[in-house]
């Protein structure tokens, strides 16, 4: 019987092979906190009495959520981290140097290896053909420990996409549609392993959102086999020698299959408080919005920044919206600015945040009052989650973002 990308690549950190709903322990390539859930990482590795890390040049401590802080007692959990992190020889990204999924992708994790990270969007990386999953603080901490962690072997769902977008349509509608469709807790422990030749012409880019937004379908991970664009990602950042073809077997089992027609894609946009609430932009028209953001783990990178450029250039955003834009790590706002983006970002009139996670997770920067509505690029838009609970989140693609801030209202032209 052969075996998904989930179940081979636990297989060879198992040392045997598995099969979907084993409970197995394996062995851990990359262990990643961030600074919400690091501290309690760190309280709860010194409580194990291991005087080492099993791996600190693979053990990552992040801090993005609150970069910079914007209170003290975030401040003293900051001081947390960077100390750790010289005691025990773990690496730091520290502020300004982005959001720690898209950080992981461009220095740290590899295709076939296993990532666990102390959140929930770990699954970023599985477009890279590794195995990525977020769990809790204190199982991060055994992991960082002893470089292993115990799981259950997901049953997966293969989402087959095939034929052609439509103009302007991308991954992030994609996403929305799929989450539409099967559910926000429809795949729950699921791995969503995304394959044909919709998903083959995507750039990575596109398949980095797709694998980011995996787990609000309720999903474990999200994968994809790797191939000359994983590559060609892979030589851009100076890991060339990481790269191996990882590929499902063809008799492989999966508990289901969803054929997608790309072509049926259209606009898409969650609606206020769940990600499954799902609605095509024209029947939103009417929604006036008071802030726009474009970033984050989701779409933060240099090809969404792009797309909002190429319509903001010689547009101003409407003088009744705000319009945050925050690039996912340092390397992308360096890109961004060497190529003007940013210049003609400002020259619309939009706000530049620094690298991090900002707004998405309604710590600092962009916190609504009370009433407002907010479209955004971000992957949750839960009641509260921009830091108001009476605030309402609509989520999109960077195209139709863009559209939004000029037009005031939810538009994609």
């Amino acid at each position: 019987m052969g075996q998904t990308l989930a179940e081979k690549i636990i297989s060879e950190h198992a040392g045997h092979d598995v099969k979907a709903g084993e409970l197995v322990i394996a062995n851990v390539d990359v262990a990643a906190v961030q600074d919400g859930t690091g501290p309690l990482t760190i309280q709860e590795f010194k409580k194990l009495g291991i005087p080492k890390l099993k791996n600190p040049k693979r053990s990552i401590l992040f801090i993005d959520h609150a970069s910079p802080s914007p209170r003290k007692e975030l401040s003293n959990t900051h001081m947390v981290l960077r100390e750790f992190s010289k005691e025990y020889g773990a690496v730091l990204s520290d502020v300004g140097a982005g959001v720690c999924h898209q950080r992981l992708i461009e220095t740290f994790v590899n295709p076939g290896e296993i990532l666990v990270g102390a959140d929930s969007h770990t699954c970023t990386s599985g477009a890279l053909g590794a195995f990525a999953t977020g769990m809790g603080s204190t199982d991060i901490a055994v992991a960082m420990a002893l470089g292993k962690t115990w799981l259950k072997v997901p049953s997966t769902f293969k989402i087959e996409v095939t034929g052609k977008f439509n103009e302007g349509i991308c991954s992030k509608d994609l996403m929305l549609y799929l989450i539409g469709m099967i559910g926000a807790d429809g795949a729950t422990y699921k791995a969503l392993e995304f394959c044909g030749d919709t998903i083959e012409n995507m750039t990575m880019s596109e398949r980095f959102t797709l694998a980011n937004m995996a787990v609000e379908a309720g999903a474990k991970c999200g994968l994809f086999a790797t191939d000359e664009k994983t590559k060609e990602f892979l030589k851009s950042r100076g890991r060339e020698d990481k790269f191996r073809s990882i590929k499902p077997d063809n008799d492989a089992v999966y508990e289901r299959v969803i054929k997608i027609n790309a072509a049926d894609i259209h606009h898409t946009v969650s609606c206020p408080h769940t990600v499954d609430n799902t609605k095509a932009v024209e029947e939103l028209k009417d929604v006036k919005v008071n802030q726009v953001f474009v970033g984050t783990c989701t779409n933060g990178r240099i090809e969404d920044l792009r797309t909002v450029a190429k319509i903001l250039k010689g547009n101003t955003v409407n003088p009744d919206v705000r319009m945050l834009i925050c690039p996912a790590s340092k390397d992308i706002y360096i890109q961004a600015l060497n190529e003007g983006l940013i210049t003609t970002f400002v020259e619309a009139n939009a706000t530049i945040l620094p690298p991090g996670c900002g707004p998405c997770v309604g710590v600092h920067a962009g916190t609504l009052a009370d009433g407002e509505i907010c479209l955004a690029t971000q992957n949750r838009n839960f009641q509260g989650r921009m830091g108001n609970v009476n605030g309402f989140i609509y989520l999109a693609s960077p195209y139709v973002a863009a559209y939004t801030a000029i037009r005031g209202y939810i538009s994609a032209k």
